[in-house]
């Protein structure tokens, strides 16, 4: 089920000139969104409320049908008829901001086994892929809990796990981080590297920038419905203009880092994403910046 695998040239997903405009509305919601992802990659979408981030999230799942546009799945076309799109939401998964959205059974078992069941599995495979599920996201004693009496983040690790229970292949995360505690932040971190050491790919949008820049290989930016930047990290945060024109701010670490490299005291192209990182770089010796 959760099995590793080298990053492949194919991409797993792709969008050519994806258009969609909501009902009643003036402006498209996406605007000609094209965009490849590949298996294994940890992708941060970044953007304003509006920007087109949850709207993008829906098409990749075929929960909404683009106006114009195309979406591949392992390089065949999307037909949105029955059979095409069973097949893409068994492969993609959305985990929504607020799980009680997803959350329907009466325990956390039956939750994360009501989508095997709907797939019509043999009961032993049922069983197989929600104990798996439970226990990659670290549920196993919440089994015959009611999910709708957890807490915010084991509700978001139950969310995940249903996911997980379809053997989904692609995951995409709406503001996983959305309401959590400082504790329950780590625990979501844990689950993402996990899942990601285990081959899983990874969209996640939020509006947290510190988690991006620290949790991400690859940074999508979108504004008023169109994909204005698709970079690493530091490229995204480096580009003063792009900032401006998204609304975004550099993450805490990288503005630290910037004003550490001007004072000489961290050598140019040296960027620490958290505080451990910070002082090991700080330790290092390196010549004075002339």
């Amino acid at each position: 089920m959760f099995t590793g695998g080298v990053l492949a040239v194919q991409p797993i997903l792709q969008t050519r000139e994806l258009t969609f405009t909501y009902e009643g509305q003036p402006t498209p919601a996406l605007d000609g969104v094209t965009v490849d992802i590949y298996p294994g990659q940890k992708v941060a979408l970044l953007g304003q409320n509006g920007a087109g981030k949850s709207t993008f999230f829906l098409q990749l799942n075929g929960v909404l049908k683009p106006d114009r546009g195309q979406l591949l799945l392992d390089g065949q076309l999307v037909t949105y008829g029955q059979k095409s799109l069973s097949n893409l939401r068994q492969q993609v998964g959305v985990v929504f901001q607020d799980p009680d959205d997803m959350l329907i059974a009466p325990t956390v078992l039956g939750e994360v086994s009501f989508g095997p069941m709907n797939l019509k599995l043999p009961k032993e495979e049922v069983s197989r892929r929600a104990h798996q599920a439970l226990s990659f996201m670290q549920l196993e004693h919440y089994a015959s809990r009611c999910p709708h009496y957890l807490s915010g983040g084991e509700k978001k690790r139950v969310s995940v796990a249903d996911v997980l229970a379809m053997d989904a292949r692609v995951l995409l995360l709406d503001e996983p981080t959305a309401s959590l505690d400082p504790q329950n932040t780590v625990l979501l971190r844990t689950a993402l590297d996990a899942l990601h050491a285990a081959g899983k790919t990874l969209l996640l949008s939020t509006h947290d920038i510190d988690f991006a820049y620290q949790w991400a290989d690859r940074v999508l930016v979108f504004s008023s419905g169109r994909l204005i930047a698709d970079a690493p990290p530091r490229a995204v945060f480096g580009d003063s203009e792009l900032l401006r024109l998204s609304g975004l701010v550099p993450p805490i670490w990288y503005a630290a880092a910037h004003t550490l490299q001007k004072a000489g005291l961290l050598p140019p192209g040296c960027w620490p994403t958290s505080s451990t990182e910070l002082q090991a770089s700080l330790l290092v010796p390196h010549p004075p910046t002339v």
